[in-house]
């Protein structure tokens, strides 16, 4: 028997939302349309944009902030001390708080929660050190940022990751609190793509069917591996294996990669699509795909494998990845080591069996994929197990790091 579940009102609190687009948002997204739908009540709480309409089925209370998204930080800046926002907040009557951000969300989220009132839980999506890293030069202000983002998951009730590996790169910060991996889910769906989706998919790539296909999607900027593509695709051509390539996304580091492209001789077997944002056209093209390319390091969770999975189209990863961790390697994808001839050499054997290769697509639709509805199933239940603690013992005591991280 299905055990009904509790009516919660669950406030997601995050520093990017549509009109701005990531994983994150994405995330926050479905998060509130599926709790809305199937289980409770979702209230959003977003910086403003300027002329943006939230038309959803869902509450989002949108609050002042400072246009921030054209520099490199990439999203708006929001006012945590917003009068107005935390007033609109607080009458809500929020059972729980569930905040993706670290930075002004969750500044937002303690300013809209005095006294500790409500549970807290906040999820760990991006390698904030590398992120540091990469935007900041000085030490102390590094050190200052890592305290923020620190600071702000000691504050929350329970911690999740989206993986082993993004744990670790939470680790590196400074934090030393218990976790629980809670991993994402993918909206693209295991039925099949229509077959006008397809025509227009071929009349867009003009490639001949039989064809062998590689894809890759992502932003187009060069610390997603792009490079490895490039240089090992370059072996793979001088290998005599016919193929084209599809790069699907945009970035500031794109027309670098285009002229990259060109200097290596790839130009005629590759296409750039710039973003796809029309979901079906890309399950489509993720569908003509044979072979999905992800030697992104980067990525905390690799949400793209998924979709390529829910598609029937294994991916060649990096080892020790995060993307990788939900990947066995020659059943229901593919391993490299970060270099070009190593990844060259997985794709040459991933093809050399088409019939082998259609089958560990087949494993990755049933073993790799997680759709939405169960990722937010999985979270709901974890809230209602918080919100009865909460209820009964009053804020719940995390326990130091001394025993195996939860998972």
């Amino acid at each position: 028997m299905i055990r009904k579940m509790k009516k919660l009102t669950i406030g997601l609190f995050n520093d990017s939302f549509p009109p701005n687009i990531d994983g994150v948002a994405n995330t926050v997204v479905n998060y509130a349309r599926i709790i809305q739908e199937k289980y409770g009540r979702s209230i959003v709480v977003a910086p403003k944009y300027k002329n943006v309409v939230d038309d959803y089925d869902f509450k989002v209370i949108r609050y002042q902030s400072l246009p921030t998204d054209k520099t490199k930080i990439r999203y708006r800046t929001g006012n945590p001390f917003s009068i107005n926002a935390i007033r609109r907040v607080t009458t809500e009557k929020l059972d729980l708080i569930h905040c993706h951000s670290p930075f002004t969300a969750a500044m937002l989220a303690k300013n809209a929660n005095p006294l500790h009132r409500l549970p807290v839980v906040m999820t760990y999506h991006t390698k904030f050190d590398e992120d540091i890293a990469f935007t900041l030069k000085s030490k102390s202000l590094r050190k200052m940022v890592a305290g923020i983002v620190v600071n702000s998951f000691n504050y929350a009730d329970e911690v999740w990751t989206v993986s082993h590996g993004c744990a670790k790169s939470l680790r590196a910060l400074g934090y030393k609190g218990d976790y629980r991996v809670m991993v994402n889910g993918a909206d693209i769906t295991l039925d099949p793509v229509p077959d006008e989706i397809m025509y227009k998919v071929q009349a867009d790539t003009g490639f001949n069917s039989g064809e062998l296909v590689f894809m890759y999607c992502g932003r187009m900027q060069w610390y997603k591996g792009i490079k490895i593509i490039l240089d090992a695709l370059v072996k793979v051509k001088a290998a005599d294996v016919r193929f084209r390539m599809i790069f699907v996304g945009g970035g500031y580091e794109l027309d670098d990669i285009k002229a990259y492209t060109r200097k290596v001789g790839l130009s005629t077997q590759t296409l750039f699509t710039g973003p796809i944002y029309d979901r079906a056209l890309l399950k489509g093209y993720f569908t003509r795909a044979d072979l999905f390319l992800f030697p992104s390091t980067y990525d905390t969770a690799g949400l793209v494998v998924m979709e390529a999975a829910a598609c029937r189209t294994p991916s060649v990863l990096i080892k020790d990845s995060c993307a990788s961790e939900i990947v066995t390697d020659g059943r229901n994808g593919f391993i490299s080591e970060e270099n070009a001839d190593s990844f060259a050499a997985v794709i040459e054997n991933a093809v050399n069996d088409r019939s082998a290769l259609a089958q560990t697509g087949e494993f990755a639709a049933r073993e790799v994929y997680l759709s939405w509805e169960d990722s937010v199933t999985n979270a709901y239940r974890r809230y209602e197990e918080i919100y009865d603690e909460w209820k009964s013992f009053g804020p719940i005591l995390r326990r130091s790091l001394k025993k195996k991280d939860n998972e």
